[in-house]
């Protein structure tokens, strides 16, 4: 499915009038960061995107201006040295180098580059526009849900039918990271795991044998993982190998054509589960499918959050989302796409009405001591009858036999 002009046209036309709702007096907003850039222009170039207050937009690309124009359907595309080059350029209505109000990615927006800005542009102001632009990527199209769903069914393949046969004593975590990348990329991977949120870094995901999985990182997740050490925190641990009764906690972003999905599955290998993760894995099991139910035009992410906590034991609650009591997140469910970590949030404060084809990530996880990471993660489309699955569907712990 191709990316057309209509729809990039669209997108501008529903963030502009968003902005207009929320912030009448913006003349400009300024877009540099590459995922709002591959949103408004299907491409990533070091390049400046100028979206102005009556819909019109010029995109100014320094390299490479050749592969902009062959891969965005944009017409208003330009080769520039520097910002010099747009701000000398008399654009619609004689604006030149007048901005006037500007709204910028403050979430991410280098410092120096804003600087580089105000050099060469007239700028009344600045304010940002980040929550503008993920409340308008978080309802998606037809053309982003037919990659989304692409990219679900090959999750699914990933975590249900290949990563057990990579499951195999002595196998460390490192080597399985290295063995399921290879896989991932066999089924269409893109390569990267892209993250809104500021500092995280990663290839794929998260895993962990046993209670590595219980390890603590910084990562905004419920899960953990020891990683690759204090340089790597988010890889595999060369030194774990796996043995007999050991768990497998796989949390793993996939993504085709820059939309990913989030899925995670939880292995048990050579060995049933202890009573006490299964039923761990059971109470998330149970969250899952009733936050899915509720993922409908109308509901709203606090209040979903609210019920489902409010109807959790003392019991239930002991390290649930997290890998121990200090270590929890304060969510069940996240946005997806062309980041993991996207708008709306499944958590408190969260007020605004989810809308169809909004897309979700739930992940009800929680803490066994002593064992590890009990839980799923599955996507979801909200729709009118409660949230459409495109990633498989939360499943029992799968019973992995050792393998000679």
């Amino acid at each position: 499915m191709e990316l057309t002009l209509p729809e990039l046209e669209q997108r501008r036309a529903r963030f502009t009038a968003m902005m207009h709702r929320r912030f009448p007096n913006w003349d400009t907003a300024v877009i540099i960061g590459n995922v709002n850039q591959y949103y408004f222009t299907g491409t990533i170039q070091n390049g400046i995107l100028l979206i102005y207050k009556d819909g019109s937009c010029l995109y100014g690309v320094r390299r490479s201006y050749e592969r902009a124009k062959a891969e965005s359907p944009l017409k208003e595309i330009m080769q520039i040295v520097g910002y010099r080059d747009i701000a000398d350029r008399v654009g619609p209505a004689d604006r030149g180098g007048r901005l006037g109000n500007v709204y910028i990615e403050g979430d991410t927006l280098p410092l120096a580059v804003l600087e580089r800005l105000k050099k060469y542009f007239e700028i009344t102001s600045v304010n940002f526009l980040d929550t503008i632009i993920r409340t308008v990527r978080s309802v998606k199209s037809p053309y982003e849900l037919h990659w989304l769903k692409r990219s679900g069914e090959q999750h699914r393949i990933l975590l249900e039918e290949r990563v057990p046969a990579l499951l195999r004593e002595g196998i460390s975590e490192a080597e399985f990271m290295g063995e399921l990348l290879n896989e991932m990329y066999q089924l269409g991977y893109q390569g990267l795991a892209r993250f809104h949120q500021s500092q995280v870094e990663m290839s794929a995901g998260q895993i962990g044998f046993g209670t590595n999985s219980l390890y603590p990182s910084s990562f905004d997740g419920p899960g953990g993982g020891k990683g690759g050490g204090p340089a790597n925190p988010l890889g595999g641990d060369r030194n774990r190998k796996l043995k007999p009764g050991d768990l497998v906690f796989v949390d793993i972003g996939f993504g085709i054509n820059g939309y990913h999905t989030d899925k995670t599955r939880v292995f048990m290998f050579g060995a049933e589960p202890p009573p006490e993760l299964a039923a761990a894995h059971r109470l998330c099991l149970s969250i899952l499918n009733r936050a899915a139910a509720r993922l409908k035009p109308g509901e709203i992410p606090s209040h979903i959050y609210q019920d489902i906590m409010a109807g959790l034991s003392e019991q239930e609650r002991d390290c649930f989302m997290g890998v121990d009591n200090k270590h929890r997140v304060k969510f069940l469910g996240h946005g997806v796409g062309l980041t993991i970590d996207e708008l709306p949030v499944i958590a408190k404060g969260f007020d605004d009405l989810l809308e169809e084809n909004m897309v979700i990530a739930l992940e009800p996880k929680k803490g066994v001591p002593g064992i590890g990471m009990a839980g799923v993660e599955e996507t979801y489309i909200v729709k009118a009858g409660g949230g459409q699955c495109i990633s498989g569907g939360g499943g029992e712990i799968m019973k992995i036999p050792c393998h000679d």
